[in-house]
């Protein structure tokens, strides 16, 4: 069970995006379309994962007072792997993520993890923490992307739902309309987190 809760906490009780507002750079500036969304959860991540598991590995062998330094080193060596793969395999994916894949060294998702989890606790506990908070990632931008990109498109996934005499609502896909959607969305649910407390009283 406490393995469970290690693994699902990112996703619900503590997703880094919906309920401690972090990594939102990235989510805002990608989450345009479903596609997009996709390749920058799974890159963070991978990123989150390996550095985790470095850092755990590592956590005795760093001096305390260069640790943040030794962090960054972790994650910048993981980053510029995800880079490299995407502009070999995925170059039409790679651009249009652009500088938000180099990005990822200073996201406060990664880091905050490696220095809050990552570096006081075991190998196993990490691997879990990263995939929770990996999967609670990916799937904040992904429901972002795929409401912005229903609304501004007419598509999901770049497959057209809406008939062609829909109008686009421009706004959804421009910068204001992320913002609308995640303040939207963090609203919804501390209603719902508000309305449980009151019923558990």
């Amino acid at each position: 069970m406490k393995a469970f809760g290690e693994l699902t906490k990112g996703i619900i009780k503590e997703n880094p995006v919906f309920v401690m507002a972090l990594g939102l750079c990235p989510t805002l500036a990608v989450s345009t379309s479903v596609n997009d969304a996709i390749g920058m959860g799974a890159a963070a991540t991978f990123v989150l994962l390996s550095s985790n598991i470095f850092i755990s590995l590592l956590k005795n062998f760093i001096p305390n007072k260069i640790r943040i330094p030794c962090y960054i080193l972790v994650i910048a060596s993981f980053v510029t792997m995800v880079d490299m793969v995407m502009h070999a395999y995925v170059p039409s994916l790679h651009k249009s993520l652009g500088i938000f894949i180099p990005l990822i060294v200073v996201n406060c998702i990664i880091l905050g993890r490696a220095e809050a989890f990552a570096s006081k606790n075991n190998v196993g506990k990490s691997i879990l923490d990263a995939i929770g908070m990996g999967i609670g990632f990916t799937l904040a931008i992904v429901i972002i992307a795929v409401i912005r990109e229903f609304l501004g498109s007419g598509t999901i996934y770049n497959i057209s739902i809406l008939p062609a005499s829909y109008k686009p609502m421009i706004v959804a896909i421009l910068p204001p309309g992320a913002f609308f959607t995640i303040a939207l969305l963090m609203g919804l649910i501390n209603l719902i987190k508000n309305k449980k407390h009151k019923s558990g009283e």
